[in-house]
């Protein structure tokens, strides 16, 4: 992604930051809703059109090109739209993935059904969508911080839920790197709240490990998934056979 086109995206989030529109945004630069958004479009902004509307944002041009440097280094979440695009095409998303797990663009190609020049249009729409930047020689800068997560009930989590869950679970947890582990109880809320935490310190190691592991080559790491969940809950049998509803509530 250039430099321009990243400068104008940061200025639309720090618009849509402060709540305003493109209709705000003409009255400041004394032009129609459509001729904006033309600017915005074919990436046409001029100098003095850009320092009004850092003025207008309350900031200066400096101040812009501080914030697009921070957020290419550290693009922590994905929008919607960016989910949803890479969901809506198998090979982006597989691409995606493996770069975020430090896959070089020739172990990819070589690895999945992407010929070189279809590889080389999903980095460059990778690099578009700001998630990377290509370098020479097909290698890319990886522009996502080390605490990056998907959107909660987002495009991808809705695509795990859909795709992943089943598959995942299909299958008895016996074979060698395999473990699973069904445990029910009545617990009260300061031990559910503990049993939380451990989880999430679970969670930060794993994270930690996958991190230590990234400079290994590919042939010594296995594409590992880890499923954590506990909720308040009742089998549906169970639940069917009472008399009458549990109404007990878990408050947070």
């Amino acid at each position: 992604m250039s430099q321009t086109t990243l400068l104008l995206e940061t200025l639309k989030q720090e618009i849509r930051r402060q709540g305003k529109t493109y209709a705000d945004a003409a009255l400041a630069l004394g032009l129609s809703e459509a001729s904006v958004k033309r600017l915005f479009s074919e990436k046409s902004f001029s100098l003095e059109r850009l320092d009004i509307l850092c003025q207008w944002l309350g900031m200066d041009i400096a101040e812009l090109v501080q914030q697009m440097e921070y957020k290419q280094q550290q693009v922590s979440q994905m929008s919607e739209e960016q989910e949803q695009e890479l969901v809506s095409d198998l090979k982006l998303l597989i691409t995606a993935h493996s770069l975020f797990n430090r896959w070089t663009f020739t172990e990819i190609i070589e690895t999945y059904h992407i010929s070189e020049i279809e590889g080389i249009r999903l980095l460059a729409r990778l690099d578009r969508m700001g998630l990377i930047q290509m370098l020479p020689s097909n290698r890319v800068k990886l522009l996502i911080s080390r605490h990056f997560h998907w959107r909660k009930q987002g495009p991808i989590q809705v695509f795990f839920e859909k795709h992943v869950q089943n598959d995942f679970f299909r299958c008895h947890f016996d074979a060698p790197g395999e473990m699973r582990i069904f445990m029910t109880g009545m617990l009260s809320h300061h031990a559910n709240n503990e049993i939380i935490k451990r989880m999430e310190k679970l969670a930060m190691e794993f994270n930690m490990l996958h991190r230590e592991d990234e400079q290994m080559a590919l042939e010594q790491r296995f594409g590992t998934s880890l499923v954590l969940a506990m909720r308040p809950w009742e089998l549906k049998v169970f639940e069917e056979l009472r008399r009458k509803p549990n109404t007990k509530i878990f408050h947070s």
